[in-house]
């Protein structure tokens, strides 16, 4: 103020506005304790909500400073004690990020402790490594970190799903065990509830699925600098640049555990975007808020006359979105039918993205499980969402994703008893029908004619066409993996996947189960053994060339003969035609036909 006092009256007012017009991160600056200057036997205290959102303190004695047995570097030993620990039995998961000061500096963050040990004993990630955090780039890989100490592993943050049922809540439990993460059922929290702002101490939420549904992890508020903010202390998913949603938190209890202590609650209101997730915490950046994927589900059950209309947001992640999305209609799935057990679906699905061939995926099924119709009925739609997330061609933003499921308790199943061509001969290029006799699920018989257009350059002679349902695995599929060449048939598979567009075509036009599909069998069965073509029964042992003298390997390298034409063939576009039908196609049959010459030709 003694500069300022000497100079003239204009730049005094110049200089008083710039510093009115200061960030608030300089404002708010608190001061640090490096951790080289922290030394055992120092006390200080800790922050953290165990009910509700008042921030209350705990206090902590340093044990020791571990050197470079964290993910970024150095470690602080404490024990935790005072009124909170004793309510909480130790440190408890969700505590992470709690703040530690020290004769009023900050020291960082509560983040690591020990299972079925003393749960007062914990570690501390210096804040010095966590600021590093604000300085990262907007692209830039995680890598693998050093190894902690045995035993010793982040406090473990709370996943708390609100509004998915039993069963959702277990495949969510199965598809994220890789991630390290286990929900737990909350229900939501009170509207009132909502922090006016994140301050150190407070509780935090990082949401992966938030709508008329939620799925979160919580935490606590390490430092907020201006409209930056640091937590955990630890990774979440450490998938380092990310697109989370940054909320606030509502902490019903904490419970004592003999594993671990936990805080049960829920994610709030949506404040920003977790955009850092590293070892030595994350980082977040309020009113900035992330892309996201929009999710309408529509679920009908015509057995109970019932229709559920729902929305969701789900995070932009290529490896967690597929299982978020297909858990979620799943979730809603159940809960429109209030029931588990079997049943068919009609299942629509369209996903558009940038990038995306088309922009635009579209696809059409029916399915039917004895057992659990609901997981049946997603698992297209996240073979189709991970293709299109993990693909190697170009990366792809989803958009938006529609969904409608129309579910029954009935049996929509039907099984192919006969097929019969109108005619025994015909010439290349010729039309001949092709009747179905097909049995639905108690129900009487019915006939389905799909028509079928020799190819005009089919040679003369026997010609075998293949009739199955569309989910059928085709007759000469599961020859190939009879003989053990799965191998050759993935070379085939592989060498038609030239570009993106023809993965995303692939997915969008292959058969429906409910298709009744009618194709070439490119090898003669006559050839190959006898009494397939009559009896379904029937095992054909394909034979291959007998193995080169001094070849002393087990596998044969190709295919040759009838079934080398078949892998051959099979790398072209077969001739196939197809009608859809109301009924799920299961069983197969094969119609003889005899190719002439045109005499005119």
């Amino acid at each position: 103020m003694i500069l300022l006092a000497r100079l003239q009256k204009p730049y005094r007012i110049v200089l008083l506005a710039l510093l009115l017009i200061l960030p608030a991160a300089l404002v708010q600056a608190v001061a640090i304790m490096p951790v080289d200057q922290v030394r055992p036997g120092m006390q200080g205290v800790g922050k953290t909500v165990v009910a509700g959102t008042q921030i209350e303190e705990f206090g902590v004695e340093v044990l020791g400073v571990m050197k470079d047995k964290g993910p970024s570097g150095d470690l602080i030993l404490v024990r935790t004690y005072g009124d909170v620990i004793e309510r909480t039995g130790g440190i408890a998961q969700g505590m992470s990020g709690s703040p530690v000061y020290i004769d009023g500096k900050l020291v960082g963050a509560i983040a690591y402790g020990w299972s079925l040990t003393d749960h007062r004993i914990g570690m501390v990630t210096p804040i010095a490594d966590m600021l590093k955090l604000w300085e990262m780039p907007d692209k830039a890989n995680s890598w693998a970190s050093p190894p902690l100490l045995a035993d010793a592993r982040p406090v473990a943050t709370p996943v708390m799903a609100a509004g998915f049922g039993e069963r959702a809540l277990a495949m969510l439990a199965e598809k994220l065990k890789p991630f390290n993460l286990v929900p737990y059922a909350v229900g939501s929290a009170d509207p009132g509830a909502s922090q006016d702002r994140l301050e150190p101490g407070s509780a935090v939420g990082i949401e992966l699925v938030r709508g008329d549904v939620s799925l979160g992890a919580i935490g606590t508020v390490t430092y907020v600098e201006g409209d930056k903010v640091l937590a955990f202390g630890h990774p979440f998913l450490k998938k380092g640049n990310t697109n989370f949603f940054l909320t606030d938190a509502y902490v019903f209890t904490t419970v004592k555990g003999v594993e671990n202590s936990f805080k049960v609650g829920v994610t709030g209101s949506l404040l920003g975007t977790i955009n850092q997730d590293r070892g030595a915490g994350v980082a977040g950046i309020t009113g900035r808020y992330p892309s996201v994927i929009p999710v309408r589900i529509i679920v009908k059950d015509s057995s109970a006359g019932k229709t559920t209309d729902a929305a969701v947001q789900i995070v932009q992640d290529e490896q967690l979105a597929p299982i978020l999305t297909a858990t979620t209609v799943f979730n809603f799935i159940e809960k429109t039918m209030d029931r588990v057990g079997p049943g068919s679906a009609r299942v629509t699905f369209e996903v558009s993205g940038r990038n995306l061939p088309d922009e635009t995926l579209r696809r059409e099924n029916m399915f039917y499980s004895p057992v659990n119709i609901g997981e049946a009925a997603v698992g297209e739609l996240y073979e189709a969402l991970a293709l299109v997330a993990d693909n190697k061609f170009t990366p792809v933003e989803l958009m938006d994703v529609k969904v409608n499921v129309d579910v029954t308790a009935e049996r929509r199943t039907a099984t192919i008893m006969e097929a019969r061509a109108n005619v025994a001969t015909a010439k290349p290029g010729d039309k001949i029908d092709i009747t179905v006799k097909l049995k639905p699920y108690r129900e009487e018989p019915i006939t389905r004619v799909v028509s079928f257009v020799i190819p005009k350059d089919q040679p003369a002679g026997p010609l075998t066409l293949e009739v199955r349902g569309g989910g059928t695995v085709p007759l000469m599929y599961g020859l190939l993996k009879d003989q053990g060449l799965e191998g050759e048939l993935a070379r085939v598979e592989k060498n038609k996947h030239r570009t993106f567009a023809d993965v995303v075509r692939d997915v969008v036009e292959r058969d429906r189960n409910n298709d009744i599909v009618v194709e070439i069998l490119d090898v003669d069965l006559s050839q190959l053994g006898s009494g397939l073509a009559g009896s379904q029964t029937n095992r054909l042992k394909l034979g291959h060339d007998p193995q080169p003298a001094g070849d002393k390997t087990n596998q044969p390298s190709r295919a040759r003969g009838p079934l080398g034409d078949f892998l051959k063939k099979s790398e072209e576009n077969r001739t196939k035609y197809h009608i859809t039908t109301d009924y799920i196609i299961d069983s197969d049959a094969q119609v003889m036909i005899e190719v002439v010459k045109d005499e005119g030709k």
